[in-house]
């Protein structure tokens, strides 16, 4: 569940600047979520450039009613727009952690990077029971991140994505820092 939060961040890193997404980034995001990056993740890519601002204005709604967070993730030296993450259901005590990093950023750590800041970013300002990291068994990369962050498989089972694929989901639970 939120605590009295300003959903308005600026989280900024050694290499990377998350901002809440907004229609500045239409373009980029119809151009880089490809059916190739949208493999082992649930929405599909869009056909049409509306479909991505129909997504930025969605997630800007959702920023103000304060149930998710959704950042372009851009390089801190270049400003680079380098793909999206998200962190869902903040109103919630188990929000949902999401990640997509563009083909040619692939191999970078952003993705780890970007998640380790939303979570000292969820560490700070929520209280929550346990993050959720759903994955695709076979997404090796994208286990690595959970894994870091000490999280555990506590569910497995079989999800149809929005292109129509199935994948055996991974559900690690990620645990706030223990108070001692």
């Amino acid at each position: 569940m939120s605590k009295d939060i300003n959903l308005d961040v600026k989280i900024t890193t050694k290499h990377l600047l998350l901002v809440p997404v907004s229609l500045d980034y239409a373009e980029e995001i119809f151009r880089e979520f490809t059916p190739e990056i949208t493999t082992f993740i649930y929405p599909k890519p869009a056909t049409k450039i509306e479909d991505s601002i129909n997504f930025i204005t969605t997630a800007i709604q959702e920023r103000q009613a304060g149930t998710d967070l959704n950042v372009a993730i851009l390089s801190n030296q270049t400003g680079e727009y380098l793909g999206g993450a998200g962190l869902h259901k903040i109103h919630t005590d188990t929000p949902e952690l999401g990640i997509w990093i563009k083909k040619t950023a692939h191999g970078s750590g952003y993705g780890k990077e970007a998640i380790f800041a939303l979570k000292e970013w969820a560490d700070q300002n929520l209280t929550y029971k346990y993050l959720t990291y759903p994955v695709a068994k076979e997404n090796i990369p994208s286990r690595h991140i959970p894994e870091a962050l000490g999280g555990i498989i506590a569910k497995e089972y079989d999800k149809t994505n929005l292109s129509g694929n199935t994948h055996f989901m991974l559900e690690y639970h990620i645990y706030p820092p223990q108070e001692i």
